[in-house]
């Protein structure tokens, strides 16, 4: 009988050797529910800043978690994951032991999502927000209650209009925008901030939603040459991807929804 390995004798996938690490897991754990800065992570995990930094550089460096300068405050960098790529690479590193283990997506039913209130906030409830919640209702077959407000409204973008219409086949035509004061008062079972800014004011809602923030670039700052269509195209296709995650989160059946905790 031989007695010769099946595969070769190699080590583990360099994704498991990553991740498997107990501080790096609990990083990418709370930046899975989150985009967070350092200092709420550093709260959320119970250790030292300069090994929470450390450790964080290690996940840029094998690009399972990314950084963005916050809008409100220059000197905060928001760190978020790329889920998409996580995915691919637990996939394959399951592949990698067996090819029966290779992940595939469990197929979201429309019906176990429920009747669910989602509030979508960003500073002008001009882009961000509203692509959110048009993607939110479409994608979830009018399970998910969506609603968007800014703390600043302005006017609807037309390059958010063209971009739902065009990549979509979602008209945000009807739109108004409208101030977050509006919906003071109002329960939500989710309220998600995709703006740096707007978490800063954001109110508190009753019934404690779980509250969640994307740190998404607004596509319409900067230098006016800049407001092009592809950076719309851009923003959408971030939001969409967030959504079919957050869907999945909903939607699944084994999940807990965790309590609402307050940052340190």
């Amino acid at each position: 009988m031989s007695t010769q390995p099946l595969q070769p004798d190699v080590g583990p996938p360099e994704f498991l050797q990553l991740a498997a690490h107990p501080l790096r897991w609990r990083i990418l754990s709370e930046l899975a529910r989150s985009d967070r800065v350092v200092h709420e992570l550093t709260g959320l995990v119970g250790e030292a800043q300069n090994l929470v930094s450390y450790h964080l550089a290690k996940l840029r460096d094998g690009r399972l978690v990314s950084a963005r300068r916050s809008s409100a405050d220059r000197r905060d960098t928001y760190y978020g994951l790329d889920l998409a790529r996580i995915g691919s690479l637990l996939s394959a590193t399951g592949g990698a032991l067996h090819p029966g283990l290779r992940l595939t997506p469990t197929p979201r039913n429309e019906e176990s999502i429920g009747r669910v209130k989602v509030l979508f906030l960003c500073s002008g409830n001009s882009a961000r927000s509203p692509m959110a919640e048009a993607l939110a209702r479409a994608r979830s077959g009018g399970a998910i209650e969506a609603v968007s407000a800014g703390s600043h409204p302005r006017p609807l973008h037309p390059n958010a209009v063209r971009v739902m219409r065009d990549e979509y086949g979602l008209d945000l035509a009807g739109h108004t925008p409208r101030h977050l004061d509006a919906l003071a008062g109002r329960s939500f079972d989710w309220v998600i901030s995709l703006c740096d800014r707007v978490r800063e004011v954001c109110p508190e809602f009753p019934a404690h939603p779980e509250t969640v923030h994307w740190s998404i670039a607004n596509p319409v700052t900067g230098d006016p040459d800049e407001v092009t269509y592809p950076l719309f195209a851009q923003t959408a296709a971030e939001l969409a991807t967030r959504i079919e995650f957050l869907l999945a989160a909903i939607s699944e059946p084994n999940t807990v929804r965790p309590e609402p905790r307050r940052i340190p």
